[in-house]
């Protein structure tokens, strides 16, 4: 996925902190509307003291008046392929590290890396390179998306490597990522995987039906094997049809499954998205931004995987087919998009990129709302949305920008 010599960059560049580190002494964030897991609060403040949130503010603190502003927790991604012209798929270290950056600047304090379809072995490689990002803390873990997929509904992945989800194949993938593999998407009609769904389960792993051809009953089953999460739900599966209501019926009926959306404005109609919050609920649709390389960078030719992808006017597309190709998005755009396109409350928005991926991940203790005691991450907000800072375990990523 690394970009072509010729693509435009556009990434936003890393902003000066004007405000000092808060591990020189603690930070209050005062007057915004500060979204709490109880509600949004007016006027509202925020204690930062350490890397954690404090409860009290002490008398040496920094105090810095948000007015005006909303404060809402880190954004949550659990599906993400790279970003600023890097690859997580196929870069280096340091692409890596900036595709991270990328998301970072753009609220992003959580992320799980995606792969794309490849050979066993190379996936089995990539997971051990990512496992020791994880251990590091600059991701939260690795997502296996492909090869074990539909090619009724490959959508960007590779043909030829597709296969069928065997359960030893599935565990060579979650074993090379030492304990830091997150989330495995299966398109589970095929053989093998209603046994690998259970399997998944048994590690620990989510099993994530996606890039799939099954059926309602299908799709059942595989929920009842331990399947807990949809895949960009609508995009890759059958469409909903009155006779044949497909996956996208029984993953959205499910209390049991957290259905991913793209909210980018090319992946789904906003009435689409709005019909997913209503029979799923906030508590069960976590935003994802699914993106490739283009993220934060520009148009232009990139590859994904052993794929071609041309990225025009913020959309990525197949040269061999015009397929879409992932997103450009970040999760900043996808809150604002959220808020003054789809209709949802604010509180919403924050429970579908910071709540409940945080809760999918198991992170809920340390992630994905201000509470004290919890990280650090959180972000700001003007009246119109657009992100005016970044804190992630307690250091400014963005530094506040609240004139």
């Amino acid at each position: 996925m690394a970009a072509h010599p010729g693509a435009r960059g556009t990434a936003r560049p890393a902003t000066t902190h004007p405000h000092p580190a808060t591990a020189d002494r603690p930070t209050v964030l005062t007057g915004a509307t500060v979204v709490l897991p109880t509600g949004a609060v007016d006027k509202g403040r925020l204690v930062v003291d350490g890397t954690r949130i404090g409860a009290t503010a002490p008398e040496n603190s920094h105090v810095i008046d948000a007015t005006g502003h909303y404060v809402v927790p880190g954004f949550v991604d659990l599906h993400n392929h790279g970003g600023g012209g890097a690859s997580f798929t196929s870069g280096s270290v340091d692409d890596i590290l900036k595709g991270i950056h990328t998301h970072r600047l753009h609220g992003t304090t959580t992320l799980v890396a995606s792969t794309v379809t490849g050979d066993l072995d190379s996936l089995a490689r990539r997971a051990g390179l990512l496992a020791e990002l994880a251990e590091q803390g600059e991701i939260a873990g690795v997502h296996f998306e492909g090869p074990f997929i539909s090619p009724c509904r490959k959508g960007a992945h590779s043909e030829e490597l597709l296969r069928d989800p065997d359960p030893a194949e599935v565990r060579k993938l979650i074993d090379a990522a030492r304990g830091r593999a997150k989330m495995v998407t299966l398109a589970t009609e095929l053989p093998g995987g209603l046994d690998s769904v259970r399997l998944l389960a048994d590690q620990g792993v989510i099993a994530a039906v996606g890039h799939t051809d099954a059926t309602y009953e299908q799709t059942v089953r595989a929920i009842d094997a331990g399947a807990t999460v949809a895949t960009h739900l609508f995009n890759a599966m059958p469409p909903l049809g009155h006779r044949s209501p497909g996956p996208i019926t029984a993953l959205l009926e499910d209390e049991r499954i957290t259905v991913e959306l793209i909210n980018d404005g090319t992946h789904l109609h906003p009435a689409a998205l709005r019909l997913a919050f209503h029979h799923a609920g906030a508590h069960r649709v976590a935003f994802i931004t699914d993106a490739m390389d283009a993220a934060g960078f520009g148009d232009g030719r990139y590859w994904l995987g052993p794929l071609e992808v041309e990225v025009a006017e913020g959309v990525a597309r197949l040269v061999a087919d015009g397929t879409i190709a992932g997103s450009t998005l970040t999760l900043d755009r996808a809150f604002q998009r959220a808020v003054t396109v789809d209709g949802l409350s604010v509180e919403d928005a924050v429970a579908a990129l910071s709540a409940t991926p945080a809760r999918l991940l198991g992170m809920a203790d340390t992630i994905g709302s201000l509470e004290p005691g919890k990280s650090a991450d959180l972000v700001i907000l003007d009246s119109a949305y657009e992100l005016k800072g970044v804190m992630r375990r307690g250091e400014w990523v963005v530094g506040p920008q609240l004139a």
